[in-house]
């Protein structure tokens, strides 16, 4: 079982790593093609591109002008202790037992505007490139064809036949995976909290609860749907009857 989350926007970079494990990013050289091009926006530019604050795009001016190959445990962080966004807070790696890590590092992929597709320990430097910005970069208008089917054949190689692939990330980043190159179907939980007398999807809560069920995956060493169905985190239960197709719905 393979499972494909979001990156946040939201990094530290200042706390220590309980760890000296990690590893390269596999689409580096693609990402340094990325950089080439972010180091040349302005801060107005850059403000935007991606609609964020003047302060925002000051920071991340900055990073583009620092950032720099090679990476190493001096100048930049394993990807699952540098990003902090909700999703993360769920995983709460700060808490896992360290022999979890190997399997970690197994199971999860993070899909990434800037790097593509990360493994829990990559090192990475601070950045921000959400995958639905239209940078244009060579003859590519916008990073969906930036990086094509490149991500979703790299899962391809990692995935047995018949292997289940979890998807809990979200529409702007599993769009980066077409369904017709990945030779498995993707399951994709959804988390509905009751709200207002009805069943729906409250997107802090959701976020949350990915992280949960990616903790959830790991500790319990989980790899069929039906133990997948057996999540029941912070009051969450699934739902037969909500489910439909490849859908698994959680409901609290």
């Amino acid at each position: 079982m393979k499972i494909i989350i979001s990156p946040a926007k939201s990094l530290d970079f200042e706390s220590k790593v309980p760890t000296s494990l990690h590893t390269q990013p596999r689409f580096l050289e693609q990402s340094e093609k990325l950089h080439k091009k972010l180091k040349t926006l302005s801060k107005n530019k850059l403000s935007d591109l991606m609609k964020i604050s003047d302060d925002l795009a000051a920071l991340n001016y900055d990073r583009n002008q620092t950032w720099e190959t090679p990476f190493t445990t001096e100048n930049s962080k394993q990807a699952i202790y540098a990003f902090t966004g909700e999703v993360f807070r769920g995983i709460d790696v700060n808490s896992l037992d360290e022999k979890k890590l190997p399997i970690l590092q197994e199971r999860l992929r993070i899909l990434s505007g800037l790097y593509g597709l990360l493994k829990p320990l990559d090192l990475i430097q601070p950045y921000r490139l959400e995958m639905g910005t239209r940078l244009q970069v060579g003859k590519t208008e916008n990073l969906y064809k930036f990086w094509d089917n490149s991500v979703a054949e790299a899962l391809n190689t990692e995935l047995a036949d018949g292997e289940l692939l979890i998807n809990l990330a979200s529409s702007e980043y599993f769009k980066v995976l077409p369904k017709k190159v990945l030779k498995v179907p993707m399951i994709t939980p959804v988390f509905k909290d009751f709200k207002n007398g009805e069943y729906k999807i409250v997107m802090t809560y959701a976020k949350k609860a990915r992280g949960l069920m990616v903790r959830f995956i790991i500790e319990n060493n989980v790899k069929t749907i039906e133990e997948l169905k057996g999540f029941n985190i912070d009051k969450y239960r699934f739902s037969e009857e909500m489910s439909s197709g490849n859908d698994l719905v959680f409901t609290r």
